[in-house]
């Protein structure tokens, strides 16, 4: 058989491998052996052979990664299905890039630097999965250390290093056990193998911490399962009234279960408190008057207004409403392209002739704060939950708990929503802080600092999830560094790829 078929189809098989260790397969034991055959590639072929391998391998990666990208654009935006699979092959090329890259990087190094090459690929690794998080808006979706959200052990690496710390040890591993049969020298692998068992060992430990429990207050989370059909423009007000009665119905239920602050789904029903003159001004009424009689802090996800000179301005919105009728809000700042506005204009402004699902949102420019009696929290709104460094900022600005609100029934049963649940695991771990994610139809749940899952709804289905949490101080390692081992791999990936330049193969 071609030997190059034979590379082709191990490196697409490690791929797979890979993908297959996220949820909602969750086969993580695969993400600690599926990248031999491209680190493998990657140390022993020609820089373009591995260019070619390690592309191939992304490609099969991130195709499984994330199928349900086509689904999108073909219902919602009514594409014709061959226009959604092109733009889908298109994202996942791109994508595949940064495996391609770093295949690249790996055969230039280890030709300049045969023994050390092997220890700088993990650097290589966490540069660009660090790039893939900003370049072009940024997708850090795909980040294999996300493969470890049920390894609560391994996983309380995060609150030093962050995802990125994950990624890094996983492969680590698997470079150091190739350098083992490369050079017959096992010492370093049982290095690195020992250093995974010791940020084992003190996981367990830290899980045994307990965690403060004083003060404590009950929170409710609210899923409506409120299907992403419907387009609030055209729905019948009896439709609205019927969804709106199902929301009340819910709150009323956590509130019975002790819960003086109750979350609602991002724009699960039509509520703007900043139109006086909308469709359903009673929506806002009832819920002034619900916080008010039950003596409730609602945080609610709405469509806000603001009058500019050309035109309003519209803002995805986290509305806290207290009480006595006050209300904060936070406007999302990380908008998904293509969803809720048009990057890059001047290129693809052509694509508002072709749908009509593309949104005309306005950016949020600071993470405000809200707060539930004298505590305060941060809610990041849906897809910026998947970027730990805005995050961040809620915490830097002394959130004592977060609270992020979200719609992922666009993608229905897919792997799509457990992927996201698994994300936001992570950032109650790197910040040690408390976590309520409310979904329109799931996944929603309470998640404490260390990452346990308190509850749980499933997809599809109303549900109510209420819990005891308490409001913490106080900042992690990566609180405080923020992307430090990232900025470090940076640093280490652009000098020794230099070097390799200035160094004669051997």
């Amino acid at each position: 058989m071609n030997r190059k078929l034979v590379e082709g189809f191990i490196s697409a098989l490690g791929g797979l491998l890979a993908a297959l260790a996220f949820p909602k397969f969750n086969l993580s034991f695969f993400i600690w052996i599926s990248l031999l055959p491209l680190l493998y590639f990657s140390t022993h072929r020609s820089p373009r052979r591995a260019l070619a391998l390690g592309f191939l391998a992304g490609l099969a990666f991130n195709a499984l990664l994330i199928y349900w990208i086509p689904y999108v654009p073909a219902h919602y935006g009514q594409l014709p299905l061959v226009i959604s699979l092109l733009i889908y092959f298109i994202f996942v090329a791109y994508l595949s890039l940064y495996w391609g890259l770093f295949a690249y990087l790996g055969a230039r190094t280890t030709a300049a630097f045969p023994r050390l090459g092997f220890f700088l690929l993990p650097f290589y690794w966490i540069a660009l999965e660090y790039i893939l998080g900003r370049f072009l808006t940024g997708f850090p979706w795909g980040i294999i250390g996300y493969t470890q959200h049920q390894n609560l052990y391994f996983l309380q690496l995060a609150s030093l290093t962050g995802v990125a710390g994950l990624s890094f040890f996983i492969l680590l591993f698997q470079s150091s056990f190739l350098y083992s049969l490369q050079f017959r020298r096992r010492k370093p692998f049982f290095i690195v193998l020992a250093l995974i068992l010791l940020i084992h060992v003190w996981g367990y430990i830290r899980l045994r911490q307990p965690l403060a429990d004083t003060p404590r207050f009950t929170v409710g989370v609210i899923q409506g399962n409120v299907s992403s059909d419907i387009y609030w423009e055209m729905v019948p007000p009896q439709t609205v009234e019927d969804l709106f009665q199902r929301h009340l119905q819910l709150t009323h239920q956590a509130i019975e279960q002790g819960a003086g602050l109750v979350v609602w789904p991002e724009f699960s029903v039509p509520l703007c408190f900043s139109c006086p003159y909308g469709p359903f001004p009673y929506l806002q009424k009832t819920l002034t008057s619900l916080a008010q009689e039950n003596e409730v802090t609602l945080l609610l996800g709405t469509n806000e207004r603001e009058e500019a000179a050309n035109k309003p301005r519209f803002f995805n919105t986290a509305l806290c409403l207290q009480p006595d009728g006050s209300f904060t809000t936070y406007y999302k700042m990380h908008l998904v392209p293509f969803g809720e506005y048009t990057p890059y204009p001047q290129i693809f402004s052509f694509l508002k002739k072709v749908t009509h699902a593309i949104g005309d949102i306005t950016p949020g420019k600071k993470a405000t704060l809200h707060h539930y009696q004298a505590y305060s929290f941060g809610s990041p709104i849906c897809y910026e939950i998947i970027f730990p460094s805005l995050v961040r900022q809620f915490i830097q600005k002394g959130a004592n708990f977060l609270v992020t609100i979200t719609n992922d029934g666009w993608y229905g049963t897919s792997s799509a929503p457990y992927q996201h649940f698994a994300i936001a695991i992570f950032r109650a771990v790197e910040f040690k802080r408390y976590l309520l994610r409310a979904a329109t139809t799931g996944i929603s749940g309470i998640i404490d600092p260390y990452g346990r899952v308190i509850a749980r709804s499933q997809l599809m289905t109303p549900a109510v999830l209420t819990a005891e949490i308490t409001p913490l101080q106080g900042k992690t390692l990566y609180a405080r560094l923020g992307e430090f081992l990232s900025l470090i791999s940076l640093t280490i990936t652009g000098a020794f790829f230099i070097l390799s330049l200035r160094q004669r193969k051997p």
